[in-house]
């Protein structure tokens, strides 16, 4: 059997929490700054004492570093992973740290979490802070997180435990794309395909994003609004994403619904030996009159009869439509789109339209499908047919005797093995790669506030227990991690073959020559 991917924590192992500096200053109104927690069953107090150890920790941080934002503290049994996602808008996770439950992480991998949390909510309700002004109580915040944080963690319960991003993710990388390798006659096929989706609105120019399973062909859209939009695709819009009703991030898919966490996020009574809480509750209340999208909800995707997904999770009902219509934000322009998407066998096509350029949605948008179904068809097909006869499968990208990441930070572009050959490494293997990550994590982040405007150059070559070479070398905004399980005894034999690795597969990119 292969390893699991993440480590198992109980849901009292793990506080998250996501609070406003700017709230609650006044005595007795303390808990106003409470947007979000979890376990939200958590008494008040112990929420407040979690909340005000943060924030003194973020005060107390600024003393030293005043314009670097606290990352991680790490005390005696807990780890205090720190993203500041807006100003004074915080989210906090508080791990508990278990050697019994191979409680071995890497604080980025962790942070690339709550960073992740915070771009999906933005893409789907815009900024946190936009919302605090528009509605001064709150409530419409905090309704819109919990049900969309609880949505979130979905993903990551194996039954009622949270299972976190661990050493055996180390050749994993959130917040990045994986690109599917396209040859020069499918990348003419996928032009035309693109050229004929920009022109659905009549008014202005739409925007693009096709996936082939769950890789990348093609993208019109910034590396911000797309490596938001295909996490979101990947999670729950691709072929696989509506077969299983569960994400395909994890090595080990697990999934689990949104009624198994209403006990510890949603399910929060007010403690009759804490009477003087009574009268503020932090989860937003049964018979509030918010209209609540939840675009995270697993298994309300489907795929209809004319090839376009379909989906209830909330968006613009438009009269005369099946299904609600889901909007999104981007974040390079700020515009609101109307989120379309077909899907033919293993391709999906996202065509995101401007709100602004439809006067009437019902018309605009059932114009904008015939558009589609008329002119992009033949061309969908073709790109099918092209992509599939050059598909390789799930082992597409899997070089023997290697198991690497290899990131494009500049791109948002990682290319991975094949998580099934991940997991055939030794868990001594992978521990030492991600200490050896955590080490390269903290050399990048001293370089980067060294302030000398050059990137440096890095390479490690360690040894592990089982005698497997693990290597992490960065180059020019590029970095490659590579696992030599049955590698030489010496260091020369890891050293060519990460040469030769680079050469024949990076374009020369890690070449020392």
């Amino acid at each position: 059997m292969g390893l699991s991917s993440t480590a198992t924590t109980s849901s009292d192992a793990v506080k998250l929490c996501v609070f406003d500096l700017r709230r609650g200053q006044q005595e007795g109104q303390e808990l106003d700054k409470i947007l979000f927690f979890y376990p939200s069953d958590l008494p008040f107090s112990s929420q407040l004492s979690v909340i005000g150890l943060s924030e003194g920790l973020i005060t107390f941080t600024r003393i030293f570093s005043p314009d670097a934002a606290c990352e991680v503290i790490e005390a005696e049994r807990h780890s205090h992973v720190f993203y500041q996602a807006e100003p004074d808008i915080w989210i906090v996770m508080i791990v508990e740290k278990n050697k019994e439950l191979e409680a071995i992480w890497r604080i980025e991998a962790l942070r690339s979490v709550l960073k992740e949390i915070h771009s999906l909510f933005m893409m789907f309700h815009g900024s946190i802070r936009a919302m605090l002004d528009k509605e001064l109580s709150g409530e419409l915040v905090r309704s819109n997180l919990y049900s969309f944080i609880t949505d979130y963690l979905c993903d990551f319960l194996a039954g009622k435990k949270l299972q976190l991003p661990s050493f055996r993710d180390s050749l994993r990388e959130r917040g990045t794309v994986q690109m599917l390798t396209v040859g020069r006659e499918a990348a003419i096929e996928v032009q035309a395909l693109v050229r004929a989706l920009e022109s659905c609105s009549e008014k202005t120019q739409c925007h693009s994003l096709i996936l082939f399973h769950d890789l990348l062909v093609s993208t019109t859209l910034s590396p911000d609004d797309t490596v938001n939009l295909f996490t979101y695709a990947v999670l729950r819009m691709t072929p696989r994403a509506l077969s299983s009703g569960a994400s395909s991030w994890s090595y080990l898919r697990k999934g689990t619904t949104a009624a198994q966490l209403t006990g510890s996020i949603l399910g929060s009574a007010v403690p009759t030996s804490e009477p003087q809480y009574a009268s503020r509750d932090t989860s937003p209340s049964e018979d509030n009159h918010y209209l609540i999208m939840r675009p995270l909800q697993q298994g309300k995707w489907s795929k209809g009869r004319d090839g376009f997904l379909a989906t209830d999770t909330g968006g613009v009902d438009i009269p005369g439509l099946n299904s609600a219509i889901p909007t999104i934000w981007l974040r390079q322009t700020g515009e609101r789109m109307y989120l379309c998407a077909h899907q033919h066998k293993n391709l999906t096509v996202i065509v995101l339209i401007p709100i602004v350029s439809i006067d009437n949605a019902e018309q605009g948008l059932s114009m904008a499908k015939q558009h589609i179904l008329e002119n992009a068809s033949l061309k969908i097909l073709k790109v099918e047919e092209k992509l599939s006869k050059g598909w390789g499968g799930e082992n597409a990208y899997h070089v023997s005797g290697y198991r690497y990441l290899l990131l494009d930070c500049d791109r948002s572009v990682s290319r991975v093995s094949p998580p099934g050959k991940v997991t055939t490494l030794a868990k001594d293997s992978l521990v030492a790669m991600c200490k050896l990550r955590e080490e390269v994590d903290r050399e990048k982040s001293r370089a980067k506030w060294d302030d000398d405007g050059h990137e440096k150059d890095l390479e490690v070559c360690i040894r592990a227990k089982n005698n497997a070479w693990v290597i992490a070398r960065v180059m020019r905004g590029k970095e490659l991690y590579m696992v030599l399980e049955k590698a030489n005894e010496t260091l020369l034999y890891a050293s060519d073959a990460l040469e030769k690795f680079s050469n024949r597969y990076c374009g020369g990119a890690f070449s020392l020559d």
